[in-house]
């Protein structure tokens, strides 16, 4: 049998190769600028001024000769005494971006706003640079539980803002016997660098108080625009500032009152005159001046401890007893709200605390029966002026929600 066999051979045709260019893009680095240079040409060195650290020892650890550092240091004297340099305070070096690491620029952080610049990289230029700072201008508002602390802390509020409205309510509110319900609204400056780093707070320009049911409005008026001078008027112009203020502490405890008839421990329970009030409060807290006024005697004396006496006039006279430091001396003349010491445990007493004494023509009183003068009123001529400026001021406290808060950009 036979058999036949085809085969069939078909040239394939070869694959077609496709070549592809591939660019791959590479993304150009980012310019990074601070301090009016461009980091990205230098090696940037930044710390903080140790204790004991010298500005002749830094610019040594970078690469700089004694010579040269003594005549930067010599250059830069007119602009800035930099012996003056605080330990903490930021610095950076921008140093060559070589093999030699040699500083070219000092710059000293003086605050978030102001800097230093030493500059000796051809020849040695000091300069201070006060950074753009934007005013925010804010409000604010909350209920007291327990504490006006404790009400800006739950809101998230500088802290700064509770010694601010502890000022301007020191002649009218007892900050100490706040009660549960008291609320307040603020209309107030802050200050930014670079849109989002607070540094600070700045005037509460309107602020309203109301303590035990009584509504306490406060409007920050310029008296006098030549010497800057302003202070704190309610809804109908009148001060608020007192001759005297209700405590000598910002914050505290009142642990112990005037009282005639007082039975103390101290002494076998056996009933002996208490003619002060105790404020209680941590050893070293700051102890102010009730008022303006001489310090007659500031010495250690017995029981009192360490005490300072302040002469305000021919009526009134306040003593201030326990200190742990006296901060004045016999002669000094002190402002209202001015430091005279700290709290202390000094002379006869169980615990921190200052007693609080009052005089009146003489006499031992207890102040918080006393009706004392206000300061001197708004100027008749200006009192126009201040309502027309408060009461748009005012239609926005009464507007603000309490605990919320809102914030509008200054123009």
């Amino acid at each position: 049998m036979l058999f036949s066999l085809t085969f069939s051979c078909k040239k394939e045709k070869p694959e077609e190769v496709i070549s592809e260019e591939i660019i791959e893009e590479i993304e150009a680095p980012k310019i990074i600028e601070e301090f009016g240079y461009v980091l990205n040409d230098y090696l940037v060195i930044r710390d903080t001024i140790k204790n004991g650290e010298t500005f002749g020892g830094i610019l040594d650890r970078h690469h700089i000769g004694h010579t040269s550092i003594f005549n930067i240091a010599a250059a830069a004297r007119d602009t800035f005494d930099i012996r003056k340099l605080r330990a903490g305070k930021p610095y950076t070096i921008l140093a060559k971006n070589d093999s030699t690491e040699q500083a070219q620029v000092f710059i000293y952080e003086k605050s978030k706003i102001d800097y230093l610049i030493v500059d000796f990289t051809d020849t040695i230029q000091t300069k201070f640079v006060h950074k753009k700072v934007k005013t925010v201008i804010k409000t604010a508002s909350g209920i007291i539980e327990s504490s006006l602390s404790e009400a800006i802390q739950k809101q998230k509020l500088n802290y700064l803002l509770a010694l601010e409205m502890s000022d301007i309510y020191a002649w009218t509110i007892d900050f100490i016997h706040l009660e549960k319900g008291d609320n307040f609204k603020l209309i107030y400056e802050e200050r930014f660098i670079n849109d989002t780093v607070s540094v600070g707070i700045g005037n509460i320009t309107a602020a309203y108080f109301e303590h035990k049911g009584s509504p306490l409005y406060a409007f920050n008026f310029i008296t006098d625009s030549t010497k800057n001078i302003n202070d704190y008027y309610d809804e109908k112009a009148k001060t608020l500032r007192r001759k005297f203020l209700k405590a000598p502490l910002k914050f505290g405890r009142i642990s112990s009152r005037y009282n005639l008839n007082r039975r103390i421990k101290y002494y076998g329970f056996r009933i002996r005159a208490h003619k002060g009030t105790d404020f209680a409060a941590p050893v070293g807290t700051p102890i102010m001046a009730t008022a303006s006024g001489t310090v007659i005697a500031s010495r250690y004396a017995g029981g009192n401890g360490n005490y300072v006496k302040i002469k305000h006039n021919a009526t009134y006279s306040t003593q201030y007893l326990h200190m742990q430091k006296r901060k004045v001396k016999k002669g000094d003349y002190v402002k209202q709200g001015q430091v005279i010491g700290t709290i202390g445990m000094t002379g006869n007493t169980a615990g921190p605390h200052v007693c609080y004494r009052f005089w009146k023509n003489g006499k031992q009183v207890d102040p918080f029966k006393q009706k004392l003068p206000s300061a001197a009123p708004i100027k008749e001529s200006l009192k126009d002026d201040f309502f027309v400026y408060i009461e748009p001021l005012k239609e926005n406290l009464d507007q603000i929600p309490t605990m919320e808060l809102e914030e509008t950009i200054a123009e």
